[in-house]
């Protein structure tokens, strides 16, 4: 029996093994498994077993699982393709007949009007028919994806947003990848689906103050319009699928799609979530 990690060579998936390696699982028990040969040839120096596989082909998933096993579907990132994809992967576990699927979904997937979340009701909709055991993992925000954001404020002094007083409980890769990992290696976690985000939710104000420490300059916050936002995109040479992409969803987010949903994140990794100023201070040294 295995630990099929999914996604191995993307930031989170990586992560991922590297957390099951620090609590003690034997490499020769994890499958790192991507889509890129030479990065998923690079993760061979971890000891893991690997397997290159394409979610956009089934004839690549079957002999990758095994009776048994215990499977990280890591959500992709083909947006527009990925229900079918992972129904693809569902479907070879299954077969392969693996105790258990772990996917990563989106926070609140079966409720929420986040831009987001379509696909992952729609993959955890299929999850669940399916009759394989599973856990669900709901990863809210990552800290992370403010990294351009730092740079721009280190620039200008502005976080621009259309957020609103609207809140975002983000939390560290490193956390969702501990969470993802401990979910692989606890046993009684079948059926279960976990709301994950950071233990403290910021708006925009306080995340700008959280910019200034860490950029040791003032940073003022800058709530634009839905209207206004999406000019400003266009202005600054995005087309007008990203610009009302971005825009939509910082409108979620305005209307609370990203506000902490619980402690579920914390109390699976059996530690405090990572600051989000601890966080930003080490995409700032990097």
């Amino acid at each position: 029996m295995s630990l099929v990690v999914t996604g191995a060579t993307g930031q989170l998936g990586r992560l991922v093994i590297t957390n099951l390696l620090a609590r003690g699982v034997d490499p020769a028990e994890i499958v790192a498994a991507g889509r890129n040969t030479e990065k998923v040839a690079a993760l061979e120096g971890l000891g893991v077993r690997t397997a290159v596989i394409d979610f956009a082909d089934p004839s690549t998933l079957a002999s990758v699982f095994g009776r048994g096993d215990t499977v990280l579907l890591v959500s992709g990132s083909d947006l527009g393709g990925r229900v079918e994809q992972h129904q693809n992967v569902i479907d070879a576990a299954k077969a392969a007949g693996v105790s258990r699927i772990v996917y990563t979904s989106a926070p609140r997937a079966d409720s929420t009007d986040l831009i987001l979340a379509p696909e992952h009701k729609a993959t955890e909709e299929y999850l669940r028919a399916s009759g394989a055991p599973f856990t669900i993992l709901r990863n809210n925000w990552y800290t992370e994806n403010y990294a351009q954001t730092l740079t721009q404020a280190e620039a200008t002094g502005v976080y621009a947003a259309s957020t609103g007083e609207g809140r975002v409980a983000s939390a560290s890769r490193h956390d969702y990848a501990e969470a993802a990992a401990v979910s692989l290696i606890t046993d009684g976690l079948e059926g279960r689906t976990f709301e994950l985000s950071g233990d403290t939710a910021w708006n925009g104000t306080e995340f700008a103050a959280t910019l200034a420490e860490v950029l040791g300059r003032d940073v003022r916050f800058e709530s634009l319009s839905t209207e206004a936002h999406t000019a400003a995109l266009l202005a600054a040479g995005l087309d007008e699928g990203t610009a009302g992409f971005v825009a939509g969803l910082d409108a979620n987010i305005a209307a609370g799609a990203l506000d902490k949903s619980s402690d579920d994140l914390s109390t699976l990794i059996g530690r405090p979530t990572t600051p989000a100023v601890d966080t930003l201070r080490e995409l700032a040294r990097s």
